[in-house]
């Protein structure tokens, strides 16, 4: 069920809220920057999400092909989104932690449908042969 929920940075200077749908399902991948990030996202279009506060806050990192811009808080670190362009997604997109998301119960998270992508080796449609560690 689509549902409002508000996020935030770890110091709270960046500030958002989305409409998201958790039973649509999230994703975790093994790709060099998720890894060390240990990211667990949920993708949503551009039109469901608003920055509400923090935009002076935010820095930006791209790498490879950059289609996408891993945003952080420049005071704190926290990353709470990302954004970008990939085609083969469906074009635009944000992509919001799920960690980062406010009020939201451990067993809600718990019930969240994760799927695994072999990004480490371009394989994104497939999952890995080991994820308990994403």
């Amino acid at each position: 069920m689509l549902k409002t929920y508000y996020g935030s940075c770890h110091c709270g200077e960046v500030t958002f809220e989305a409409e998201i749908d958790l039973a649509q399902g999230s994703g975790k991948c093994d790709c060099s920057i998720c890894v060390k990030r240990r990211a667990w996202g949920i993708l949503i279009k551009p039109e469901a999400f608003r920055l509400l506060r923090g935009a002076d806050k935010l820095s930006d990192y791209q790498f490879g092909t950059k289609s996408g811009h891993h945003r952080f808080c420049s005071n704190c670190g926290c990353a709470p989104f990302g954004d970008g362009h990939v085609e083969a997604i469906g074009g635009a997109y944000v992509s919001i932690a799920l960690n980062c998301l406010d009020e939201v119960s451990p067993e809600e998270m718990a019930a969240v449908p994760v799927r695994h992508a072999d990004g480490r080796n371009n394989n994104w449609w497939n999952a890995p042969k080991v994820t308990a560690y994403l």
